[in-house]
């Protein structure tokens, strides 16, 4: 019930940007995410509306996306790819018509506090409409105190609001060597709360990469490390198009990502 009510959002919205006839209203879903991805019985992406970039998309049929945080910028050499490129793509051939700008502000090892800092100067200078921030794992290795790293990420989540810029936060990456460390997931547990007080997205990388991590192992799949970590970013730009898509149009109940696949 809670997907047909995404679809059926997601629709209307598509058919005020190009009017589309009943027959392509009937045609048109989210397409689920690729089976590589999928983490049954897991939620990635908390539930919270995005309602600049609906206004936005509203207006301009153009959203301005920045996206900032501590390991963004990595993820744009030959090696890796633009993953968040998919979420450009994903959002134009879902809503014809629609002009989607994604800028990279990304700095590798950048704490929460210097991130902070930079937002503002990146939204103004950039017209943001959504911001999209990864951040915790930084401050987790750095020993940041919990309650610095939330005083620094608050601030900016409500700095953000006050200037009606959605925001995703991004969390932690997941490891294996760190699933026993109190810092790293006190960190983690930080995130979460603010998401939660603050009433913004988030999305859960490390529940994410811990799942399929399990699921792979199960399979038998070996993957290098580089490997996993290529096919986890990935999977997060699915994650995000999805979530960027859906957090369009909901405005109360529990946001859910395209029901997986059953196994043949």
């Amino acid at each position: 019930m809670n997907r047909l009510i995404a679809i059926t959002g997601l629709l209307l919205a598509c058919c005020a940007i190009a009017p589309c006839s009943a027959q392509e209203r009937a045609d048109q879903s989210l397409a689920p995410v690729p089976k590589a991805c999928e983490t049954p019985g897991v939620e990635v992406v908390s539930n919270s509306p995005l309602p600049n970039i609906f206004t936005a998309l509203k207006e301009r049929r153009k959203i301005n996306i920045l996206v900032i945080g501590t390991t963004s910028a990595s993820l744009r050499g030959p090696a890796s790819g633009d993953h968040f490129a998919t979420v450009e793509r994903f959002l134009e051939a879902m809503f014809k018509g629609l002009d989607v700008t994604i800028v990279h502000r990304g700095v590798s090892g950048e704490l929460a506090a210097d991130a902070a800092e930079r937002i503002q100067n990146e939204v103004a200078l950039n017209s943001t409409d959504l911001v999209l921030w990864q951040l915790g794992t930084a401050d987790a290795l750095a020993q940041v105190p919990i309650i610095d790293f939330r005083a620094s990420v608050t601030r900016a989540v409500e700095w953000l609001k006050s200037h009606n810029v959605d925001l995703i936060l991004v969390g932690l990456r997941y490891t294996r060597s760190m699933s026993r460390d109190a810092n790293y997931q006190a960190t983690r547990q930080a995130i979460m709360g603010i998401a939660k007080d603050q009433n913004v997205l988030r999305l859960g990388l490390y529940e994410a990469q811990e799942t399929l991590e399990q699921i792979r192992q199960g399979r038998g799949v070996v993957l290098s490390e580089i490997e996993a970590t290529e096919s986890d970013y990935a999977c997060m730009g699915e994650y995000l198009a999805r979530a960027i898509a859906a957090g369009l149009f909901i405005r109360q109940g529990p946001m859910k990502l395209p029901a997986t696949r059953k196994e043949p």
